[in-house]
């Protein structure tokens, strides 16, 4: 298990820090901006050993470039990513270790057609997820389809309950909007919107979910239940038979919402 700390970047980004407790050794996730990590290496007296990339949307590749040459480091990454910085090329089913811990890789896209997601398996399982799965939503679908989101999502569900959700973007409460909308009867929504409006207003990140918290309150792993499906058939205005219906309607009303 890591010890994982959130750099803030931009105006809503994570980047992920992850370290083994007692050790000054640290790798970072999707470093969009190197400015704040480089302030907290020094803050902190860190050492960073390696970079993780989950996609190549440039809010989180931005610093890649300028950490692996100062730092003479190792970038992780999909090997069909447009970003041109991976010098550790992965692909479904593989692993990596970094700071003497496993990794398992999944592919994932949907968001983008390059996205992976890595997995920290063990007593307190962790999940570094990019723009994916997010705290009651999921990524926007620039390149892939429903069809891909749709299976990358059934991939989180059957995740341990207790593992650690790590997503990019501070999006929670946005998205908590939507899924009340989808299902305003549903009280663990309503206690996770109080929960997530009591920590940002204490400047608090809202992260990390968990997956047992993510079945109950996140429409996108919720495409079985009776309620997101006759929301999502309300919404669309016709009988949606199939799942991949149920998920590119709620997806689509998301867009718009």
């Amino acid at each position: 298990m890591f010890q994982i700390t959130p750099i803030p970047a931009f105006d809503d980004n994570y980047i992920w820090m992850l370290q083994k407790p007692g050790s000054h050794d640290v790798v970072v996730v999707d470093p969009g901006d190197a400015t704040p990590v480089l302030a907290k290496l020094k803050q902190d007296q860190l050492q960073l050993q390696g970079i993780l990339i989950t996609h190549h949307h440039a809010d989180h590749t931005g610093g890649a470039d300028q950490l692996a040459k100062q730092f003479d480091v190792p970038v992780y990454g999909p090997a069909n990513s447009p970003y041109k910085g991976i010098s550790q090329s992965l692909v479904d089913g593989d692993s990596c270790e970094v700071l003497g811990q496993s990794l398992s890789v999944r592919t994932v896209p949907g968001h983008t057609l390059d996205h992976i997601s890595y997995f920290i398996d063990g007593e307190q399982p962790q999940l570094l997820c990019g723009d994916t799965l997010f705290l009651a939503g999921c990524g926007r679908l620039f390149e892939g389809s429903p069809q891909q989101m749709l299976k990358a999502m059934n991939y989180f569900s059957q995740l341990p309950d207790n593992t650690q959700v790590f997503c990019t973007h501070e999006y929670s409460l946005a998205n908590l909007a939507f899924a009340e909308a989808v299902e305003p009867e549903n009280a663990e929504i309503q206690q996770t919107i109080s929960n997530c409006q009591t920590l940002r207003k204490q400047q608090k990140p809202t992260l990390p979910s968990s997956i047992a918290q993510e079945r109950l309150i996140n429409p996108f792993l919720r495409t079985q239940q009776a309620s997101v499906r006759d929301a999502a058939r309300k919404y669309q205005g016709a009988d949606l038979k199939d799942e991949e219906a149920i998920f590119a309607a709620i997806r689509e009303w998301k867009n718009n919402f």
